[in-house]
């Protein structure tokens, strides 16, 4: 595999996408790979877009070519695209699929590629079934699937929901890779110090986009339990609010919480994620439904003990008693791990577990999987 190209979310669009995409590209840089990525000159119609923008307000420092051209609203666009990639003759186009909306645009794009009979379009699957359903979602994703030749998924809950789209197609599981690349780990103490935190307190972290199925209501309820009232600790919630804002504030009122917790209510920069990484003791995923996500990989890679919700593929890269705890969707269960952690002193436990279990997501494993599944294409 020597001449890659990668379509989807990249500079100057921010967000885990873009991060993971540009990720990936030096990751096959690195592999000795020529590697492009094409993102889109229009990814969301503004009035389908939740949040405040969509774009990056800091300068691209990677060294991969990446090209604005993809509209995703545009079948002329489509067409015109797939047919001059079809042209340029890649080896293997890699695709990261997360939500149906992007079924047509990306399954048209991919069927015009594959007519050229050499490129082999190979898939990364965050989702199949999305946590949001909408009408079309299934005929959306159906299309795609129909002209994508193999898929990577991210966990084994995606593995199985893809089998309901295709059954026969090459496909393997690979877990998301760690987040390396928002900078240098830092002290607890020199990120209090820098978000001008309270240094009597131990800080627990809720970090990204907001949105409902996150499960935030389920820790400000588990926040209020009185298991955690004596603890010296308080809850940052970090991320922007991709839904009603005013409930989670609301909340926070009503459950007498306003001392204890501390909002940071917008996109965190990729330079600033290692603050409050830095920051915080403990990081908690309350997730309702997930397959992966990538705010485990960012503590993985900044060695933050974790409490994750057994949904979707979450139990399965937190192991239980070892980085953290995986707990079922219960806000006394999610109260009594986080009172646990700080009253028995897991952090130096945890963070040897998660020094030993972080080895397993490797970028060059990605790379290797996405070789595999090229060369079941190709047999």
């Amino acid at each position: 595999m020597t001449k890659v190209l990668i379509i989807g979310t990249a500079y100057p669009y921010r967000g885990g996408l873009a991060v993971y995409n540009e990720r990936l590209a030096k990751a096959f840089a690195d592999n000795g790979d020529d590697v492009k990525i094409e993102t889109f000159k229009l990814q969301y119609p503004g009035f389908l877009f939740p949040g405040k923008t969509q774009y990056a307000e800091w300068k691209y420092e990677g060294n991969v070519s990446i090209q604005r051209t993809v509209n995703s609203i545009n079948p002329f666009n489509w067409i015109k695209v797939g047919r001059r990639i079809r042209k340029e003759k890649y080896d293997v186009v890699i695709i990261k699929y997360w939500l149906p909306f992007m079924g047509p645009c990306f399954g048209t794009i991919a069927r015009q590629i594959r007519k050229n009979g050499h490129t082999k379009v190979i898939s990364i699957l965050d989702n199949v079934v999305p946590h949001e359903k909408r009408i079309g979602d299934k005929t959306f994703t159906r299309w795609f699937v129909k002209h994508v030749d193999g898929f990577v998924s991210m966990s084994e809950s995606v593995q199985s929901d893809l089998v309901f789209f295709n059954e026969t197609k090459p496909r393997e599981l690979c877990p998301h890779p760690l987040y390396d690349n928002f900078g240098k780990s830092l002290t607890i103490k020199e990120s209090i110090k820098h978000l001008k935190l309270d240094d009597t307190y131990k800080y627990i972290l809720f970090f990204g986009l907001i949105r409902d199925y996150k499960g935030l209501d389920l820790l400000l309820e588990a926040f209020a339990n009185d298991i955690l009232k004596t603890l010296p600790i308080k809850l940052i919630i970090a991320g922007e609010f991709y839904s009603d804002s005013e409930k989670y504030y609301q909340m926070i009122e009503k459950l007498n919480l306003t001392d204890r917790v501390i909002v940071y209510p917008n996109f965190i920069p990729d330079n600033e994620v290692n603050l409050y990484f830095g920051a915080a003791s403990l990081v908690v995923q309350p997730y309702k439904s997930a397959t992966q996500s990538g705010v485990t990989q960012i503590a993985y890679h900044f060695e933050k003990p974790m409490v994750v919700t057994n949904v979707g593929g979450l139990g399965e890269i937190v192991p239980n008693g070892k980085v953290g705890y995986v707990v079922d969707i219960d806000t006394v269960e999610i109260a009594n791990a986080i009172a646990d952690f700080f009253s028995n002193n897991r952090a130096e436990q945890f963070v040897q577990g998660i020094k030993e279990e972080k080895q397993k997501y490797s970028w060059e494993r990605m790379i290797n999987t996405i070789q595999t599944v090229y060369k079941q294409i190709t047999l």
